[in-house]
This record gives structure tokens, sequence and C-alpha cells, in this order.
């Protein structure tokens, strides 16, 4: 995420909350009710949004984890290509369980 990005997620939270409040005091709601629901729910926000980032903390789903897979898979890859036909058959009879007890 660019610094931009940041800032006018930042920028449109704090303009958010204001035209919540602002909607509730249209609606009738007393400003200081209204600046606590408005309040209130920007909190409830901030709460449900850490929660789905530790959760993806948890479960290994970030970017930087995503990528890494990634490179590791194509080194794999690589490697295995780069593999003449004697050593990959070397390396499947390591590998291989039954072909290992023959």
């Amino acid at each position: 995420m660019r610094r931009i990005d940041a800032l006018a997620i930042g920028l449109a939270v704090f303009l958010g909350g204001g035209i919540l409040y602002a909607g509730l005091v249209a609606f009738g709601i007393e400003g200081q009710q209204a600046g606590i629901w408005a309040e209130a729910v920007l909190v409830v926000g901030l709460v449900g949004w850490l929660a789905s980032y530790l959760l993806r903390v948890a479960n290994h789903k970030m970017t930087y984890n995503q990528q890494l897979e990634d490179y590791e898979t194509a080194v794999l890859e690589k490697r295995l290509e780069e593999l003449s036909p004697e050593e990959l058959a070397a390396l499947q009879t390591e590998t291989d369980p039954e072909g290992s007890a023959k």
C-alpha cells in the first residue's frame, strides 16, 4: 500500500465519522449521543478490521507469505528443470518409498 492510499483511507474514515455524526444529529439525536454512537460505530469497525488482520496473520495469508511461497516453488521448479535425466532418476529413487524398499 502506498502512502497516498493510507492517507486516503484515513481521510475517508475521518469524513465517514463526521458524516455519520451529522446524519445522526439530522435524524434528531442529541449532539452528545450522536457523537457517542458515531464513535462506537468507528470503534466496532476498527475492532473488526483488527480481527480480520489477526486472522490473516494466524492463517499465513499475508502478502509476504504468499510471495515467499511462490518464490520457493519457482526456485524448486527451476532446479528440477535443470537436473539431468540421471540425476532426476536418482532423486526419484531416493524419494520414492517403494523404489528404495526393492
